[in-house]
């Protein structure tokens, strides 16, 4: 039987900050989901074996706090995206279902437990993202290089995936996190320049898109990746737009998904936009010179992120012989 999941994150006693933007979100009607969005409950003995190692080591995902649809798929492969820094955002996006609030201190032994987590579940590649830490001096830009060295350490074969925040006004913070040399630094865009203030009011489009740029610049060989939501209101000359900024910058792998509202007090859905328009958005990225793209309603940062990695190498390699 096929029913449809909603991950619900578990009840945490946190000191919320006020933030304008969700304070004024009134709610707003929750569409139904079409045929093509709708999963499987996670059931399944890998799910349970993933969800243990990752519950034992007192350890956080992104599947989890973001509500990921594609949780018991991936859990089942064992494959979870690790969100470090804690789970308590500083900044308040209106399609994000991770707390907002005032966060608490770091867990100095987070590096090391994820380097175990990585060797017990065998992966040979693993994502990395976290929570924005507006309160930390250099955004968390060293624990980022912390967990990275300690994955090395303990599984030297194992590829690394960065998913970063965009450490606006955190001088120095991005090149040491590109100088720790991931094998991609992807830092999603979200949406189109349009919408930042309504979506993503914390951030500043060009900010990111400059981000992207300065690791191409700093690291040639560091593969870079970027995603966006559609549904959100967004026109496609505004996503092909967005296309072109991303191949301006360098940017090798494009990822394009269906957003879903988490709550009622999170922006509305837009639309559903259909898998035929997820096509035809990944053939024309590929026409703009994309090395890879992942254009489909569940598409998602990190979903089949190991072999998409696996496919991205390859289509370098091609292109360079």
């Amino acid at each position: 039987m096929t029913v449809l999941f909603d991950a619900k994150s578990p009840p945490h006693k946190v000191t919320t900050l006020r933030h304008p933007e969700k304070q004024k979100r009134a709610d707003t009607p929750v569409l139904r989901k079409p045929s093509w969005i709708r999963v499987k409950a996670p059931t399944s003995k890998g799910y349970a074996e993933t969800r243990k190692i990752v519950k034992d080591k007192g350890l956080v995902t992104v599947c989890e706090e973001a509500a990921c649809p594609n949780i018991g798929e991936c859990w089942e492969k064992s494959h979870a995206t690790f969100m470090i820094l804690g789970e308590i955002c500083t900044r308040a996006c209106a399609f994000c279902n991770v707390r907002t609030g005032l966060p608490t201190g770091i867990d100095e032994a987070e590096p090391e437990k994820i380097g175990q987590a990585v060797v017990e579940m065998k992966l040979q590649h693993v994502v990395i993202t976290s929570v924005d830490r507006d309160d930390l001096p250099d955004g968390g830009a060293q624990h980022f290089v912390n967990v990275i060295k300690a994955i090395r350490l303990a599984s030297p074969a194992t590829t690394i995936e960065i998913l970063t925040p965009d450490f606006l006004r955190k001088a120095g913070a991005l090149e040491a996190v590109i100088d720790a040399k991931a094998d991609v630094f992807n830092h999603n865009l979200e949406t189109v320049p349009r919408l930042y203030l309504s979506i993503r009011p914390g951030a500043r489009y060009y900010h990111s898109m400059r981000l992207l740029e300065r690791v191409k610049e700093r690291d040639p060989n560091q593969f870079t990746k970027s995603g966006l939501m559609v549904g959100l209101g967004e026109t496609k000359s505004e996503v092909m737009q967005v296309m072109d900024d991303m191949r301006s910058a360098g940017i090798d792998f494009l990822t394009i998904g269906q957003y879903l509202q988490p709550t009622r007090k999170h922006a509305a859905v837009e639309r559903f936009v259909t898998p035929d328009e997820f096509k035809a958005y990944e053939t024309i990225a590929r026409a703009k010179g994309f090395l890879m793209v992942s254009a489909t309603p569940l598409t998602r940062s990190s979903y089949h992120a190991d072999s998409d990695f696996a496919q991205l190498r390859a289509a370098r390699r091609a292109l360079n012989a």
